[in-house]
């Protein structure tokens, strides 16, 4: 094992040592009960700076004295059960479930990102908004989502902001301003993401929004764009699931109604609401992570 000093340099040799005959930069130096899962850690000391340090240095949940909490939490922000009743559940504070869902996005996004790096050519998918909100509904936000058609694995999400409409709209004016449309620029965002997985040869299917083949045309030349009228939903509340017959938008229409079933704050009807768009994103990525995991 190639055991490396996190202090001088990545544990490269010194100059007092490297006359040493058969001289060893790094060596053991005892070890450790972990008190948050009870492993056994091995510690080492750099004979060129004198720091000690331990296996556990790089690990993500370096210094969590709660690592043993991250699985059961995972499990439960992707089954539907809001971050109060996870903090009862598990008999901890709200402030250690905030912290934790911060922490598990963040790895969710870096494991979206590696993934999407790794991923190999798609022949086809899916692009469309869902639509939530954050405080209130007159502040509503856009979820623009890619979904592959055959395996209905996540590509990639993207949250922006979007100003209220219908009957809403003069009353979110009235009470919160203006509200500016970053939908366009979500979109972008997320396309040029995915413009690695793409060829010539890619389909991307959508509704009728008349704002999506010029966007598409725009950041994924050269790939095919098919349009298909939207339809009802089949339940009240679950817009995404759609009323009987052939659904040509079905892999992304599922994963949306699947979302909005395992993550609480998307429900329907509900009263745990988003307050910040950060933490919309973080939640989503640890669902989306969860679901490309289980999707086979």
């Amino acid at each position: 094992m190639n055991i490396r000093c996190p202090y001088c340099d990545n544990g490269t040799q010194h100059e007092s040592l490297t006359s040493l005959p058969g001289a060893k930069l790094i060596v053991r130096h005892g070890s450790y009960k972990r008190s948050s899962d009870g492993s056994r850690i091995v510690r080492f000391r750099c004979q060129s700076c004198r720091h000690t340090f331990s296996t556990s240095r790089n690990d993500a949940c370096f210094n969590q004295k709660k690592r043993h909490l991250n699985h059961p939490i995972w499990m439960l922000l992707v089954s539907g059960v809001s971050l109060r009743r996870l903090s009862i559940l598990l008999k901890i504070s709200r402030t250690t479930t905030a912290r934790k869902l911060f922490f598990l996005g963040r790895l969710a996004q870096d494991d979206l990102r590696l993934s999407l790096s790794r991923a190999s050519r798609v022949d086809s998918f899916e692009f469309d908004d869902m639509e939530t909100f954050e405080h209130s509904k007159l502040k509503p936000l856009s979820i623009s989502l890619a979904v592959e058609s055959k395996t209905r694995r996540v590509l990639g999400f993207e949250v922006s902001q979007m100003p209220a409409n219908g009957p809403l709209a003069a009353r979110a004016r009235q009470q919160y301003g203006k509200r500016h449309d970053h939908r366009k620029a979500g979109r972008t965002k997320l396309l040029k993401r995915l413009r690695p997985l793409t060829t010539r040869s890619t389909t991307i299917k959508s509704d009728l929004n008349p704002f999506y083949p010029e966007l598409i045309k725009r950041n994924l030349p050269g790939v095919q764009h098919l349009t298909f009228k939207g339809r009802r939903g089949c339940i009240v509340g679950q817009g995404e699931l759609k009323r009987g017959g052939f659904d040509p938008l079905f892999s992304l229409n599922h994963t949306a109604a699947m979302f909005r079933a395992n993550v609480n704050r998307l429900f329907r009807r509900t009263w745990c609401t988003t307050k910040k768009r950060e933490v919309l994103t973080a939640h989503l990525a640890i669902y989306a992570v969860f679901h490309n995991q289980n999707i086979h």
